[in-house]
């Protein structure tokens, strides 16, 4: 049985928009390798992917990711997305964002996050 890519990049954006780390975790592969703006360098391996993902979830506001678009890879995909940045104590932004995501079976082995900010949603 085949991996329903739509399916696991929803479930795996929910879980970033939850900033639930224990599950998260579980969509990344013991040894898999992260890298975003703040990590360009990347961060290698289950346990130092936590201990970041922690701290930047300490350190955010509220963040609601929305899958848009996928495009499927010989090992992955590359999926688009949109976010809101929601301060309690500020003005709303926006983000737009692409990840590759390698996958071995049903985990990530490599996810290279890019984003741009936006002044506002686009209609989808």
């Amino acid at each position: 049985m085949s991996l329903d890519l739509d399916d696991f990049n929803r479930r795996w954006l929910q879980a970033w928009t939850d900033k639930n780390v224990p599950v998260l975790l579980s969509f990344y592969s013991s040894d898999t390798i992260y890298a975003d703006p703040q990590t360009a360098a990347g961060i290698q391996g289950q346990e130092a992917l936590g201990a970041y993902l922690t701290g930047l979830f300490g350190a955010t506001p509220p963040m609601t990711y929305e899958p848009h678009e996928l495009w499927a890879t010989h090992n992955g995909y590359c999926g688009r997305w949109f976010c809101t940045i929601s301060p309690p104590d500020g003005p709303v932004s926006y983000l737009r964002g692409f990840d590759l995501v390698v996958l071995e079976g049903d985990k990530i082995v490599r996810n290279e996050v890019f984003v741009h900010p936006l002044e506002t949603l686009p209609s989808l």
